[in-house]
């Protein structure tokens, strides 16, 4: 592998590879294929089949919004199994969760907990949010240090899904467990369940995965048992008493809304925090600047999701012969979404490698766009701005105090561990 202080070529890419990502490569390889080979394709392996690279933003824009072209029911990552009963069990989500579905059931199911996430519904919450983001604060103040990851970043999204669930408290921490298992499948720090000398394997990648996903259904299967005994004020209940065409969900149904809830609600915030400090103190000019003039916030998240990307892909399937950018799709061939590199595009955003917290416009495609749209953007703007305001207002000197781990995957852009200093509290 190629280290970060080398320069990449062409034929040193594979989009594939999760320590590319890890390395913090990933930008270097984004920015030669948006120059020399912006609709590149991944060749298959003896594991997966190939699939198209999408780097540039216009070519992501024209397959988000033609679902009539580009399907969501047939997988959303790049990863598309060649083994059949390897490929059964991937795709066992397709086509049931509102991530995988395509119109007009996607606009059905989203509609049912769609007045929880209208921008009055979440104005409400940020009371509680700057109540939490105190509390954890609290909990470091007078340390002096931290493990931003793992004290701050990680808690704040994941006490706001946890609620709306109605995930009791003490059940936050599996919470946190199982959602890195299953996003984090294919780090080694995360595959607890596979003997240590078989990790950072594509089967302790696999097991991790399966494990976690069997074991977050286990939970939410049991909390769905006593919402039909009991209604709670919480979305579980909501959807247990939803009807789609005259019809209940099914267990089913309900169960894989819940995985992805639990996923997307704190997953990806989290990521966004941690690479969010991790940008402004790379960048002590703009945290001055932020610092100076807290009515910047608005614009330094909207740079920050931009900055992190922090979902690093979707995908889609052709459902018929198509063409992007004089590029020949057939049916059935997937494409793959890179909003890291899109976000990045010299053609859209001027001095696109600059960290700006003043940048405007700033039509970053973070959340996605199109029906796909993030159901979660308006949580994860509030949980980000009250998170910097209360974080700046308390411990204006927050610096690094070592460098990021990283995760390895190439769907997610994480960070496991954020080692922070900051004078203490007295």
């Amino acid at each position: 592998m190629t280290t970060e202080t080398q320069t990449l070529t062409l034929a040193d890419i594979d989009l594939n590879d999760g320590l590319l990502f890890e390395q913090g490569l990933s930008h270097q390889a984004f920015k030669l294929l948006r120059r020399e080979d912006p609709i590149s394709w991944t060749p298959p392996t003896e594991d997966a089949k190939g699939h198209w690279n999408l780097v540039k933003y216009e070519d992501v824009l024209f397959v988000s919004r033609h679902p009539e072209i580009f399907s969501s029911e047939k997988g959303i990552t790049e990863y598309e199994p060649i083994d059949e009963s390897e490929a059964l069990l991937a795709a066992q989500g397709n086509g049931k969760m509102i991530i995988t579905m395509d119109p007009p059931r996607h606009v059905k199911m989203r509609r049912l907990v769609n007045k929880g996430f209208t921008p009055r519904a979440v104005a409400l919450w940020e009371p509680k949010i700057r109540e939490t983001t105190n509390i954890l604060l609290d909990r470091i103040a007078k340390k002096g240090e931290s493990d931003f990851v793992l004290d701050i970043a990680c808690n704040i999204p994941l006490a706001v899904i946890c609620q709306m669930l109605g995930v009791p408290e003490k059940d936050w921490e599996l919470m946190f467990a199982l959602t890195n298992k299953v996003l984090g499948s294919g780090d080694p720090e995360y595959q607890t369940d596979v003997p240590e000398d078989q990790r950072g394997t594509p089967e302790a990648a696999r097991i991790t995965g399966n494990m976690g996903t069997m074991q977050m259904f286990g939970y939410f299967a049991q909390a769905l048992m006593a919402r039909k005994t009991a209604r709670t004020e919480d979305i579980i209940s909501l959807l247990v008493d939803s009807e789609v065409d005259g019809e209940k969900l099914t267990d089913e149904d309900i169960l894989w809304f819940c995985f992805l809830l639990i996923l997307a609600g704190n997953e990806t915030t989290r990521n966004a925090m941690s690479g969010g400090l991790l940008a402004l103190c790379e960048h002590p000019d703009q945290k001055k600047k932020l610092l100076n003039d807290m009515s910047l916030i608005d614009s330094a998240v909207e740079e920050i999701l931009r900055w992190v990307s922090p979902v690093t892909h979707m995908a889609r399937v052709a459902k018929e012969d198509t063409a992007i950018r004089h590029q020949p799709i057939r049916a059935g061939e997937r494409v793959v979404m890179w909003y890291p590199s899109v976000n990045r595009d010299e053609d859209v955003f001027p001095n696109a490698d600059v960290f700006d917290i003043t940048r405007t416009p700033n039509d970053h495609l973070a959340f996605g766009i199109g029906e796909h749209f993030c159901l979660g953007a308006g949580f994860a703007r509030l949980e980000l701005k009250v998170l910097f305001q209360e974080l700046f207002r308390r411990f204006p000197d927050i610096d690094l105090a070592g460098p990021p781990q990283r995760l390895r995957s190439t769907f997610i852009g994480g960070i496991k561990h954020l080692p922070v200093k900051f004078t203490p509290e007295k």
